[in-house]
């Protein structure tokens, strides 16, 4: 039996995928979704959906909401369907998926779009609008995350209930491959996900579905899971109620089709993040040496489980007559590019601290410098020019939050430093502030993941870190933990960097 034919139906699918980033550019689309939509497939991935595109999956407004509150919406146009749900990794919503299905019978004129009759156009009498809704439930069932454990639930969940019969199989699982095979021609696989009576269910797909061969014997059904001609795994089906139906064949092969592009998916998405972690990782070395005069400890969080990297950073940078220049950066976004970017303003600044200028004249440099790149993403930057002969620090800010000080008496203070534009606008316009800080206060440099809570404001956010008591006297190390140990950093929605300063005069 073929792979890839459904039995009862021809070759040509009724639902098409499209994955778009957090741009609302497109990922990936498949033959299908093109074919409705109208979008060229050659040249997509890195575009926005077409302004024709729009009539058949929904316009931008309701694209961005989607992506905004994560409630999943679905778009009727005339002869199909598109439903959209937000992807979300670590609370951070990484784009979205959609699944555009055609929900009026396809007609002549698509190569191999043949039903069992072998007229070309048609599907054969047994694809009725009931297959439809079950197909379409399929699409906004199956493959709502990047996670492929979740898609694997989805699927046998999904596969469970009962069908037109009122019969439900006895049991389903969901079997993957492993990247590491035992031996040459007998790939490892483990279980992941099985609903019902697991002991009527094989340990093991058979070898030929695993090789891509779908198997249907009586009450039993193995369809390889295949995408881009790789074969990730196999759905197995048992029934206690005689032989599969053509019906339950053809949502069996849709709904398998669905789960392998969502977990082929999840693991490009998955690499990709591994080996953004990795540069950031090589990228977001440890600050260069301060002064022997200025105590400074750091703390770089990502967020949720750590693989969505973004474009946080902190520099250290020694200036003449035993001055300090502190940087705390975060480009705009995640992922590759963000930690790129983030390298280049890294490169940048210090460059331009050589020059030993006042740091809203660094930023002036900056911004300039950066605007004539059109590819850079804007970024969020404070400086502090910690100066201990005379007990003062300069800041100036651009689009970046406010430091805080901590005095000997534990008080926590919110710095008033005047915020300029983010660096790369091309705006300027960024001024300084200078206050006194002494041997026995903390200057403490932040991004917004510390303090910042979805739907809560700013100001409110600002405040709880200003509510702290933390020990004063505690060693700079210990006093920033405690920090971000009673903001529950940890969980922070955001990447959390954070730097503290602390003047110290050697004996």
């Amino acid at each position: 039996m073929s792979a890839d034919a459904p039995v009862g139906v021809g070759t040509l699918p009724v639902t098409g995928l499209a994955i778009l980033d957090a741009e609302l550019a497109y990922l990936f689309a498949d033959e299908v979704w093109c074919r409705i939509s109208g979008e060229p497939a050659k040249g997509l991935p890195g575009r926005a959906v077409g302004p024709r595109a729009h009539s058949v999956v929904g316009p931008a407004g309701l694209l961005a909401a989607v992506l905004a509150d994560g409630h999943p919406r679905t778009h009727e146009a005339a002869g199909s369907r598109c439903t959209w749900q937000r992807l979300t990794i670590g609370g951070y919503g990484a784009g979205l998926a959609g699944l555009l299905v055609a929900t009026t019978r396809p007609t002549g004129g698509e190569p191999g779009a043949t039903g069992t009759s072998g007229r070309s156009g048609t599907f054969p009498s047994t694809v009725d609008e009931g297959h439809h809704s079950r197909i379409a439930e399929t699409a906004d069932r199956i493959g709502t995350t990047l996670d492929e454990r979740t898609t694997c639930e989805e699927l046998v969940g999904f596969l469970a209930v009962a069908g037109p019969d009122g019969h439900a199989p006895a049991a389903v699982a969901v079997d993957l491959i492993t990247d590491d095979p035992r031996e040459p021609g007998a790939p490892r696989v483990r279980r992941a996900a099985v609903t019902g009576d697991g002991e009527l269910l094989p340990a093991r797909p058979p070898a030929e579905v695993l090789r891509g061969e779908a198997g249907a014997d009586g009450p039993r059904l193995a369809l390889p899971l295949i995408h881009r001609g790789q074969v990730l795994g196999a759905v197995l089906v048992v029934h206690t109620q005689g032989a599969f139906t053509a019906h339950e064949l053809l949502l069996a092969r849709s709904a398998a089709r669905r789960a392998a592009v969502a977990i082929d998916h999840s693991r490009l998405f998955g690499r990709s993040q591994r080996t953004a972690g990795e540069l950031q990782r090589a990228l977001l070395t440890d600050p260069g040496q301060p002064h022997p005069n200025l105590r400074v400890a750091t703390r770089y969080l990502p967020s949720g489980a750590g693989t969505l990297v973004g474009g946080d950073w902190f520099e250290a940078v020694r200036l003449h007559f035993g001055r300090t220049l502190l940087v705390m950066g975060d480009v705009m976004g995640h992922g590759v590019e963000a930690a790129v970017d983030m390298n280049s303003y890294r490169r940048a600044l210090r460059d331009a601290a050589a020059a030993d200028l006042p740091p809203h004249r660094i930023l002036r440099r900056l911004d300039q410098e950066i605007a004539g790149h059109a590819a850079r993403r804007p970024a969020a930057c404070l400086l502090a020019q910690m100066d201990p002969v005379r007990g003062l620090v300069s800041l100036s800010s651009a689009g970046h939050l406010p430091p805080v000080t901590l005095s000997a008496s534990g008080t926590v203070e919110l710095v008033d430093v005047p915020v300029g534009p983010p660096l790369g606008t091309g705006v300027g316009g960024y001024d300084r502030a200078q206050r006194p800080l002494g041997p026995d206060d903390t200057l403490l440099m932040f991004t917004d993941g510390l303090v910042e809570r979805r739907g809560e404001d700013i100001d409110v956010s600002l405040a709880r870190l200003a509510r702290l008591r933390p020990d004063p006297r505690a060693p700079l190390d210990t006093l920033v933990d405690e920090i971000l140990a009673r903001l529950d950093a940890a969980h922070a929605e955001d990447d959390v960097a954070v730097l503290a300063a602390r003047i110290s005069f050697p004996v």
